[in-house]
Parts: C-alpha cells; structure tokens; sequence
C-alpha cells in the first residue's frame, strides 16, 4: 500500500510540475476559443509566420507545426505534430497532437476540445491541454485507453531563415501574401540540437545531443499532391535539405510550385519558383523519387527512396479527414554542384522524412507542360 501511495505523489507531483512550467512559458497566453482582436497581433504574425497565424479563423482552416526529433544514435526517431482543425461549417472545432514513431510507423492522433488550445500573443508558443510547445521546448502529457506519451524536450542552438525585410521573412518569400491560396509553408528551424526524452507506454527515448527541425502549414487544406522531403541527418555535421513540391491550385487554375532550402557551412541556399529555379523530374519508380533544381549558382541531384510509413491526418477544408502516408526513415541522396559542375556536396541520409501524396504523375505533367 505504501508503494502505490508514493507512486501516487509522484505522479501528481510531475503532472504539478508539468502544468506550473506551462504556465510559465506560455507569455500573454490566449484562449483561442473566447479571444476578440488582439491589438498589434496582425503586424507581429506578419513578420514571424512561426507565430500563431489563424487567431481570427472560425471555420474552414487548420494549422500545425511538425517538430522531428532525432537521438544521437538514430535509435529513436519521432515526430509530434500539435495543431488546431476548423471544418467547413465550424460545427467541428478541435485541437490535435499527432504522433508518428519513425521506428515502428506506429501513429498516434490525440483530440481536445477547442477551448484547450491556447496561443502566445507574443512568440510562437502554443499550449493544447497540459502539452506545451514552442522553438525552444516540448512538453508532452497526452494518453488515451491505449497509449501514454509524456517527458520534456528541449531545443538549443536553432539555425532560422534570416529575413529582416518582411517579404522575404518565411520559406515561401512574397509568396506567402498571395491570396486565395489553399495552404502556406514555414520553416521554424532548419537545424539545432536536442536534450531531454520522451516516454511512450514505459519505453523511454532519450534525445540527449540528438538534432532536431521544426516546420509547420497553415490554411484550409493541404494540396491534393505534393511531394516533401527533408533531412539533417547527413554524414556532414550541420547539414540540412527540405523540399517540397505541390500542385497549387489558384483563381480556378492550378500550377505545380516548389520551394525549399540547403544549409550547409554556415550557408543557407534558397530555391524556388519564386526564385526562378527550374525543377525537373528524372525517371522515378512507385517508392522512389529522382528531381533535379538548378539556379544561377547551384545544381541540387536528389534521390528520395520511401522506406516503411505510417499514416497521417491530413485537412481537407479544415477537416482533418484525408490519410495520407508518411516515412521518416526514409533514403535521401543530395548531389549539389556549382554553375562549373564541381561538386560541391555528395552525401546521404537513412533518416529523412518523405511524403508523396495524391498523384504526383500529375506534378510531373504539369512541369513538362503536357
């Protein structure tokens, strides 16, 4: 009796201590469900799209933020994606926090009320039930009759997009103030370290000097196809590569686009079609994808090879009612050239995350003109 009595304050003292830190990181915290205008909110989220952007949505949007987490020795790969879903008619109004163990492909999605997710009105920082996160940590506390996910994550030395200049403040560029589009892409952070662990069903992974990337969307649905792809788990220490490619659709026409960044010594290298890159696809199989990105400096080769894959909720008008397959194990191979043809990086990646979703054939005709 005296064991499971000690265990029972022990307990309560961690899930004490858990909500004490919440309430402490979380700054000017807002309730989203009750929330009127916020004064200088518009111009803040302008300028950091990693920041909450939906706090004046009431239907037809989502909006999430993926953070992968990486152990030092690549036995613990997983992903936690918390957000918010709107339907269409603003009759189903949740927040989320998905889970996908790179290892096992095993998913996990955990619901809560609206009225639990609350947002920072200064910084990026979100708080759904007793589970915190922004750039610098995780806090995780989430369990259904199955499952029980909890620990602490902490984030250090995160590299970010320079952008001083407003237009060109996120991945996306000027891009990101085109209206009408059905969905925006950010990037939080391309690269930074780890510590701390996370404990899902007594099987605790511990992220000690492991790496980590965050990056998030926003808007009313994901693209019908798109291809993403990313990894700073090269043999190159302080390496990182994301792509994605989408069909967009736009006024009653749709284009494929494409945006992403290398980072590598200390350089990052935009490219998109914003950028005036060229993309083009090479022979690709049912589980493999071959592209090729050239602008005025660099030509980037890439293999991405799809290994096991969990699946994934995924919005469509708000509603989180697509699957879609994701890996997080995948192989990715990056070739990088100068405007000469010497080569200026050549390595690999067995931890890189890939999605292919919808038909991508179509992503393909669409850039050679057919």
């Amino acid at each position: 009796m005296k064991v499971i009595l000690k265990l029972f304050f022990l307990s309560l003292s961690f899930f004490s201590v858990i909500n004490i830190t919440i309430s402490q990181e979380l700054s000017n915290p807002i309730q989203f469900s009750k929330h009127r205008s916020i004064p200088g909110y518009l111009s803040k989220k302008l300028k950091h799209p990693d920041m909450f952007q939906g706090n004046r949505k009431t239907k037809k949007y989502f909006e999430g933020w993926y953070f992968k987490m990486v152990s030092a020795d690549g036995s613990s790969i997983l992903s936690v994606i918390p957000g918010i879903s709107l339907s269409s008619d603003g009759k189903d109004q949740h927040a989320f926090i998905q889970i996908i163990d790179g290892k096992t492909a095993q998913t996990i999605y955990y619901s809560f009320p609206i009225d639990q997710f609350y947002f920072s009105s200064e910084e990026f920082a979100v708080k759904i039930g007793q589970n915190y996160f922004s750039e610098k940590k995780i806090i995780l506390n989430v369990e259904d009759d199955s499952t029980h996910v909890f620990g602490q994550v902490e984030m250090r030395n995160n590299i970010k997009l320079p952008g001083k200049k407003i237009l060109n403040s996120g991945i996306m560029g000027w891009y990101r103030f085109v209206p009408f589009m059905e969905c925006y892409h950010g990037v939080v952070s391309l690269n930074h370290d780890l510590s701390g662990s996370i404990t899902k069903n007594c099987k605790k992974a511990i992220f000690d000097n492991g790496l980590g990337y965050i990056e998030k969307d926003w808007g009313s649905s994901m693209p019908s196809e798109w291809i993403w792809m990313q990894t700073n788990h090269f043999d190159s220490k302080n390496s990182s590569f994301m792509l994605s490619v989408a069909n967009i659709p736009w006024i009653g026409k749709s284009f494929t686009g494409f945006l992403g960044f290398f980072y590598h010594n200390g350089e990052i290298h935009r490219f998109a079609t914003y950028t005036k890159a060229k993309l083009e696809f090479e022979n690709s199989g049912e589980n493999e994808i071959r592209i090729r990105i050239k602008d005025k400096k660099h030509t980037y080769n890439i293999v991405a090879t799809r290994n096991q894959a969990g699946l994934l909720k995924a919005p469509v008008k708000g509603s989180m009612d697509r699957r879609i397959a994701e890996s997080i194990d995948a192989h990715l191979t990056l070739v990088v050239t100068d405007k000469h043809d010497n080569v200026i990086f050549s390595d690999s990646s067995i931890i890189a995350g890939l999605e292919m979703a919808g038909d991508t054939g179509k992503l393909r005709e669409s850039k050679s003109g057919k």
